[in-house]
């Protein structure tokens, strides 16, 4: 099934079905990792702008600090992400097919922003962008450490995404 198709199913879903998503992403999200001890961590300069759908500042859960201990970035919850978001989440916990044939690739930190990790360490995922007629500039980059950031321009700041 496309893309597309499954992201229209999603809408149209039974509530029981998005519980199941939203149960994949918590269970994705809930062994988020940190760095092993002496690691250091580059941080990018001032909080990146809000995402399109969430509010100017999306306030934390109580659960959820206000700035990823690890890299220092702010955080900000699935529930706050585009929703266009859910649908690449899912994917990427259960490995399905990509909307993009550049989904899934490594993602090299080059910016120096996400904490510093060998190479192929950090793949990119493509949120799609209503409206834009290409693959558009947000996106998830997911560590293998069950990590998963988002970006809304292109890497130049970034969330961490908390469950």
């Amino acid at each position: 099934m496309r893309f597309r198709d499954r992201a229209r199913a999603m809408g149209r879903g039974s509530v029981g079905a998005r519980l199941v998503v939203v149960g994949l992403l918590i269970g994705l999200l809930g062994g988020c990792s940190t760095a092993a001890p002496g690691t250091s961590a580059a941080t990018g300069t001032g909080a990146p702008p809000a995402p399109a759908s969430a509010t100017a500042n999306p306030t934390p859960k109580a659960t959820q600090p206000r700035s990823d201990p690890l890299s220092g970035l702010p955080t900000i919850a699935v529930a706050d992400l585009p929703a266009e978001a859910v649908p690449v989440l899912a994917d990427i916990a259960t490995g399905d097919p990509f909307a993009y044939s550049q989904d899934g690739v490594v993602f090299n930190n080059r910016e120096g922003i996400l904490p510093r990790r060998t190479s192929g360490y950090y793949h990119e995922y493509t949120v799609p962008t209503p409206g834009s007629p290409d693959r558009g500039a947000r996106r998830l980059v997911a560590g293998k450490g069950s990590e998963i950031y988002y970006t809304a321009d292109h890497y130049a700041s970034f969330w961490r995404v908390w469950p």
